[in-house]
């Protein structure tokens, strides 16, 4: 483990208490679940993943195209670099505690396990498109193989940029290099479980459903790397020593984003005509692209954390946000309880009793980010860290 982590071996530490906390990351969090909403209630609402309409008209065209390009592929890789940098910054308070090596590892080991349970039940009961089982899986993995590694090891994560970027080029070159007009549509994958006509029926479509989706996530484990990489260098607790490097990730990252997604975007939005071959090679562009997109958002809340924090007094707006950043786990869950409530066949239905499930979506999901805003916000003012917080912190520290 390097300098940052060491301490004399003593015990490991509780949870991080309010004062330790750090703007940038809870607000980057808290924004981040408006863009999950979006993303996620979409594919419910249109039973397809990403969750666009298949034959869009109207403002409808509108949608589809910024989906496209600034949250389908582009939320859960801020996912996966929030989830990488919140490991090198519980491991490094649990280490200045004076917590030793193999007790701060135990520590990730537990909290990562339950993860897994906690994704498991997720994705069984709720959304077969959950992520907390995949991140548990990871951080296991990333805490026995590259956690306490020495820097040198960890200079080679950036380095999967430069690797991403060759590969988008790539497939750039591919997808106008067999460019072939017909009429294919935006590629999209069946989501079964959200079209049962019961919930046993529906639980029985997810049981199929969550291990693969889970599977199918691992290899963000390369993502979770970079976002651990920024960790270590608190590129967001403390921006103004990275000003450059943070304004140069946001520039490159969205046009990149938004260049490689371009075609996908018009292609959903009615306004591109091509082959299979070729929509199905745009669609992997948009995809590959997408990680771009995440590192823009996360260089964005930087900036946007250090200039609210200059100001030396936060608005109730960024409070409550990052109030909801502090509970990212209960606002995630809760997000998927409102989607079975909101949008299967067997509730409330509100896709089919309106013209556009695709617009209904979208106003369900910033209706259900408001209303975690606000309760997370409440419960900031009562003391209260929140459900899924507070029980995976007893699961992973104990009573104390």
């Amino acid at each position: 483990m390097t300098a940052d982590l060491q301490s004399p071996p003593r015990t490991a530490r509780g949870p991080v208490n309010a004062a330790e906390r750090a703007l940038a990351p809870d607000l980057a969090r808290g924004a981040m679940l408006l863009l999950i909403a979006l993303a996620n209630s979409a594919g419910v609402f249109l039973a397809a993943g990403p969750g666009l309409e298949p034959n869009p008209e109207g403002a409808e065209r509108v949608y589809n195209f910024l989906m496209v390009e600034l949250v389908h592929a582009r939320a859960f890789p801020l996912f996966a670099l929030m989830f990488g940098y919140g490991l090198v910054q519980l491991a490094r308070r649990q280490a200045a505690s004076g917590a030793s090596e193999g007790q701060v590892r135990s520590v990730l080991l537990r909290r990562n396990g339950w993860l897994i349970v906690f994704g498991a039940l997720h994705g069984l009961l709720l959304y077969s498109g959950d992520f907390l089982g995949a991140y548990g899986l990871i951080g296991i993995a990333f805490t026995l193989v590259l956690l306490q590694r020495s820097d040198k090891v960890h200079r080679f994560a950036p380095w999967y940029l430069a690797v991403g970027l060759a590969y988008v080029a790539a497939l750039a070159f591919m997808a106008f290099a067999s460019f072939a007009p017909g009429d294919a549509s935006a590629p999209v994958s069946a989501f079964p479980s959200v079209l049962a006509d019961t919930y046993w029926a529906s639980l029985v479509e997810r049981a199929a459903e969550w291990p693969a989706h889970t599977l199918m996530l691992l290899p963000m484990i390369l993502m979770v790397w970079v976002g651990a990489w920024a960790g270590r260098r608190r590129l967001l607790e403390e921006a103004g020593r990275h000003l450059r490097l943070l304004g140069w990730a946001a520039a490159g990252g969205f046009a990149i984003a938004v260049a490689a997604g371009m075609p996908m975007a018009l292609l959903s939005a009615g306004y591109l005509s091509v082959d299979e071959e070729t929509a199905g090679l745009v669609k992997m562009l948009y995809e590959t692209a997408g990680f771009f997109g995440g590192i823009a958002y996360g260089a964005v809340f930087g900036l946007v954390a250090h200039a609210l924090t200059r100001r030396g007094r936060l608005g109730p707006v960024t409070t409550a946000v990052s109030a909801l950043g502090q509970r990212s786990l209960s606002g995630y869950l809760f997000q998927s309880v409102a989607w079975m409530v909101l949008a299967m066949p067997f509730t409330l239905a509100l896709g089919e009793r309106f013209g556009s499930p695709l617009i209904v979506s979208g106003v369900c999901a910033v209706a259900v980010w408001l209303v975690t805003v606000a309760a997370s916000d409440l419960m900031r003012r009562l003391g209260y860290r929140g459900p899924a917080e507070t029980l995976l912190r007893r699961l992973t520290y104990g009573k104390r």
